[in-house]
């Protein structure tokens, strides 16, 4: 190993150093530790625990929202190609009423040959590149009849809305094609990252393993503890509001209130429809832009919850989180959605005394748990859809 030392001159004692049998032997001690830091270099650049804890949970979330960006890709996909087909559908029965309109001014064309009306026009007419080419020829004009006019001027409208149609398909059909390519870019993200997750997972020991699933235990333990917190907010908060409804019903009359327990009582029908709906999928399997029903992702398994109670609310998690009203955590309700993340990329449905039924992450199956199974800082809003 080299000295960062600068020489000294020849017969200068170094202080502290005071026959050669002691230089000696520091010199020996200083080439043992540098060969023994040289002999194992690869410790100081392997990740802690933690750090790889923290690394598969991050590429976990980055292929979460990329999944929500491919469910977001695949049903704008969907949506286009359903636009593109009829817009096809349309064009080829224009383009068949075109043929039809040209084929009927063929035939008047040809009957005025018969018959000597338009005499060496119509020959001009046929051998036109453009039916225009011809009929803007004012003398030819005035020699149709009203029909033969109508049969023109309904070839030029069926011209005219046939260009319009197939200019818009040929850019519906663009729009398309960058769609397909943004769904292959998210599905292509997604693949990578969970790659990357499994990577880092198959390097650990069985003892760096069991000290995972010790720290995520610990982790489960405190998001319980905040839950059951929670509820004994909600439930203090629940009791407080009976007790002013009950003042209120005696000093004020009832129509308000009792429109409000209507109002109450029909959103929690529907809430109990969609827990039903997630409770019974509890054990299958996240898949990431999976629907049901035999796996689901996150948002894949709210919608579902509430198509089965008659709401319909979208696909992704960027638009359910606009799809109903926002309420304080402290105000949620059995049913509500509970989003995570600055970028909205998880949601649950909340079923109370704060717990939820969700599709939580790859490799995971649809559960109850803490809606603080992340950390109280990873909750992004409540929402209540219906």
């Amino acid at each position: 190993m080299a000295s960062h030392r600068k020489s000294r001159p020849a017969g200068t004692r170094v202080a502290g150093i005071r026959t050669p049998a002691l230089a000696t032997a520091a010199l020996t001690s200083v080439a043992l530790l540098s060969q023994t830091a040289n002999a194992n270099p690869s410790t100081d650049d392997k990740p802690s625990l933690e750090e790889v804890e923290k690394k598969v949970d991050d590429l976990y979330r980055q292929a979460e929202s990329a999944t929500e960006k491919y469910n977001a890709a695949k049903e704008k996909t969907a949506k286009q190609r359903k636009r593109v087909d009829t817009l096809l559908d349309d064009l080829a029965q224009r383009t068949q009423t075109l043929n039809d309109a040209r084929e009927e001014l063929g035939r008047n064309a040809a009957a005025q040959y018969r018959t000597g009306a338009a005499a060496p026009d119509t020959a001009t007419f046929l051998l036109a590149d453009t039916p225009q080419d011809y009929f803007d020829q004012s003398q030819l004009m005035d020699r149709m009849t009203g029909r033969q006019k109508e049969a023109v001027d309904d070839y030029f409208t069926q011209q005219s809305a046939t260009m319009k149609k197939r200019q818009e398909a040929t850019r519906s059909l663009e729009t398309l094609t960058e769609s397909q390519n943004d769904l292959q870019a998210a599905k292509t993200t997604v693949q990578t990252k969970l790659a990357d997750a499994r990577e880092l997972l198959s390097k650990l020991t069985a003892e760096e393993k069991a000290r995972l699933a010790a720290i995520e235990k610990r982790k489960q333990e405190e998001a319980a503890r905040k839950a059951e917190e929670l509820a004994r907010q909600q439930a203090e908060a629940e009791r407080q509001r009976q007790e002013a409804a009950q003042q209120q019903e005696t000093t004020e009359p009832s129509d308000s209130s009792s429109s409000n327990s209507s109002s109450d009582s029909s959103y929690a029908t529907k809430a109990e429809k969609a827990l039903a709906f997630a409770r019974s999928q509890i054990g299958k399997p996240y898949v990431w832009g999976a629907t049901g029903p035999d796996s689901y992702d996150c948002s894949g398994l709210t919608q579902g919850a509430w198509k089965a109670a008659g709401v319909d609310i979208p696909r992704v998690t960027y638009d359910q989180v606009n799809a109903g009203t926002t309420v304080p955590l402290s105000s949620a309700q059995p049913g509500d959605l509970v989003f995570f993340y600055d970028d909205v990329t998880h949601v649950g449905i909340y079923i109370g005394n704060g717990m939820m039924i969700h599709a939580p992450k790859p490799g995971a199956y649809v559960r109850e748990e803490s809606i603080y199974y992340d950390g109280e800082s990873a909750i992004h809003s409540v929402v209540r859809p219906a």
